[in-house]
């Protein structure tokens, strides 16, 4: 098996009664996916070179999707509401963050957490194309989805970084009167 990260805290933390499916994009070597594999969940893993989860790439109730998110109107898009659980971690292509709040199932979660401008003084990214600008999620999910913890600002773990960090919950749909 290759050497892993450990999943972030900020995912560990708010997925204790997360459900699935759970889609995971920009997967990489699939820390969070293989984290919720573990707990019985099926999970999506997306991204540009899913050969980092070789390893897994038979496990039932996996689905590797792999796909450049950024290469233009027919790149993969995920299902609107079809995920209990949407997860993004270090990654930011701000066309599809529309996309990643719609396809949080209702009473579903979004948890995402990356790095924000600031972050050039500690080094990559620096790029402010792949920088969220303050408050961004918060805003991205504004009268969509109810915040239930958000920070940002500069963090020592797992390195120096200025990040974002969001948590928050589709609400269920109303009923019709």
């Amino acid at each position: 098996m290759p050497s892993i990260a450990p999943p972030s805290d900020w995912i560990t933390r708010f997925s204790s009664d997360a459900g699935g499916p759970v889609l995971d994009i920009a997967c990489g070597a699939g820390r969070h996916a293989r984290f919720f594999l573990a707990r019985g969940l099926a999970v999506t893993a997306v991204d540009r070179d899913i050969s980092g989860m070789a390893d897994i790439a038979d496990v039932p109730m996996l689905k590797l999707i792999a796909a450049d998110l950024e290469s233009g109107p027919d790149t993969w898009h995920p299902t609107p509401e079809a995920y209990a659980t949407v997860v993004v971690a270090n990654y930011l292509w701000r066309p599809l963050l529309p996309a990643l709040v719609e396809a949080v199932a209702p009473g579903g979660r979004l948890l995402y957490e990356t790095f924000a401008l600031g972050n050039e003084r500690f080094g990559k990214p620096s790029n402010p194309d792949f920088l969220l600008m303050p408050q961004e999620l918060r805003e991205a999910v504004a009268d969509r989805m109810e915040v239930r913890a958000f920070e940002e600002g500069e963090t020592d773990t797992p390195r120096p970084a200025v990040i974002q960090r969001i948590y928050a919950v589709k609400g269920k749909p109303r009923a019709l009167s």
